[in-house]
């Protein structure tokens, strides 16, 4: 008998509207609306901060705070130099990776609209052997069909627009979801589904569960640097994405082993509480969940770093979700591993539904 999916198609439909809206690092507004408007039938009531990050949240008054989180922002780049001759050079946003640039379609956002140019890149007939030059930061240009700095500037161009990748969401072999921004907006997503799921089976926490999108990861985790000290929670379970090691040119000696459709990954590191991760890996074994362990050394380098050094200390854990090729315009990442991630943050909350003093987290 094949297994009922916990996805439907107006999750399907929100994932794909969510994931095809542009929301660089500093920018999250409209992918922030997009979110609140799915997650607004399940929850009591929202907080938002100055720089974007959306919270909803599920027993306001209660006294024990749970933060489930994810992070709304994707990578992007900035204009930096216009030349006389109308070519745009770039910095980034957040990591964008200057290698898959080259033929790469771009959106320029400006005042007066989308603006669509591409990243050029001499033919292949005139780069020479030995001489050819990869792409790097300081060669990669794009091209809006200007011949002059001025008509750049009339397009409404100028330093400082930022620029995204229109690639938009397709799933690939029935089962696999292919987008840009899949790191993190899957996150956003499926902690959404949490509340979705808690709402429809009517069940009821003894503590407030704050459903937090957090902004600006991608330049170093400042969203929930901020949002953290405003909830001033007592446990936080934060969902990003990991790499799918199984691909080609990944060392697995320095990597490990990760795969994408072999389930949620579970983080040992220091930022990680070892009582809470325990849960984690308990409710996983109950309720036949399958799941990968992951090591990070010193930092995860995800919001759970943020939330764990936060407020005299949080207890946090980090649950991943496999993705291939990050940080480019097809992340790929398998529905079951994102049904599972939703399934064990579900369980994990539902088994501490006893409403504890939390000083078994301590």
């Amino acid at each position: 008998m094949a297994k009922k999916s916990i996805l439907n198609k107006k999750s399907i439909a929100f994932l794909e509207k969510y994931l095809n809206n542009a929301a660089p690092t500093g920018y999250e507004w409209e992918g922030q609306k997009i979110w609140m408007d799915y997650l607004r039938p399940y929850v009591d009531t929202f907080i938002t901060d100055t720089y974007g990050t959306a919270v909803g949240i599920i027993n306001p008054d209660a006294k024990y705070k749970v933060v489930i989180e994810g992070h709304a922002d994707e990578i992007s780049w900035y204009v930096n130099y216009i030349t006389d001759e109308g070519l745009i050079y770039v910095i980034r946003n957040g990591g964008s990776d200057h290698q898959i640039a080259p033929s790469k379609v771009v959106n320029i956002h400006t005042k007066k609209g989308i603006v669509k140019g591409l990243f050029g890149w001499p033919a292949i007939h005139t780069r020479k052997g030995t001489s050819e030059k990869a792409p790097k930061l300081d060669n990669i240009f794009i091209d809006v069909g200007c011949t002059t700095k001025e008509e750049v500037l009339e397009l409404g161009v100028h330093v400082g627009c930022v620029i995204t990748y229109p690639d938009e969401f397709h799933i690939l072999n029935k089962d696999k979801f292919v987008c840009r921004a899949i790191d993190n907006r899957a996150g956003g997503f499926m902690i959404a589904e949490v509340a979705r799921l808690l709402h429809e089976n009517k069940k009821k926490l003894p503590f407030g569960l704050y459903i937090t999108n957090s902004v600006q990861e991608e330049i170093g985790l400042r969203g929930a640097e901020m949002i953290t000290h405003t909830i001033k929670p007592n446990v936080a379970i934060v969902t990003d994405v990991c790499h799918d090691t199984t691909t080609p040119m990944i060392e697995k000696k320095t990597e490990g082993e990760t795969k994408m459709g072999d389930g949620p990954v579970i983080t040992y590191a220091p930022a990680v509480q070892q009582k809470l991760r325990d849960l984690i890996t308990d409710t996983a074994e109950a309720n036949n969940i399958p799941f990968q362990r992951m090591a990070s050394s010193r930092a995860t380098g995800t919001d759970t770093d943020a939330f764990a050094y936060s407020n005299g200390g949080v207890a946090s854990a980090l649950i991943s979700l496999p993705l291939r090729y990050m940080h480019t315009t097809v992340e790929m990442v398998h529905r079951d591993d994102v049904e599972n991630v939703i399934k064990l943050i579900y369980e994990t909350l539902l088994k501490i539904e006893d409403g504890e003093d939390f000083s078994y987290f301590k």
